[in-house]
């Protein structure tokens, strides 16, 4: 018999995918990761740096998590790729 998400598991996985694709409409690189506790990798194809996002659900809602320090709610995935965007694109170089 195949693994059938739970719906929690399926709510976790909404989230992460409408996130993937907000990044993807970035430039940026993501890969579901996990399973039963899916998590999602996303790097800079450039810059190469990385970092996990959790969606963890809380009171009101479900929020993105990665580090260092990042939170944002899951209810606007745009907002959270922008935020993901900034950490993992590189800093251009001086003039």
């Amino acid at each position: 018999m195949p693994d059938v998400p739970n719906a929690f598991t399926q709510q976790r996985l909404a989230h992460l995918d409408s996130l993937a694709t907000e990044l993807r409409q970035r430039g940026l690189a993501s890969r579901t990761l996990g399973g039963t506790a899916p998590v999602l990798w996303v790097w800079h194809p450039d810059s190469l740096r990385q970092t996990i996002v959790f969606a963890t659900p809380v009171r009101d809602g479900w929020l993105f998590l990665w580090a260092p320090d990042g939170e944002e709610s899951a209810d606007d995935p745009a907002h959270a790729a922008d935020s993901v965007e900034r950490l993992l694109t590189p800093l251009p170089e001086p003039s």
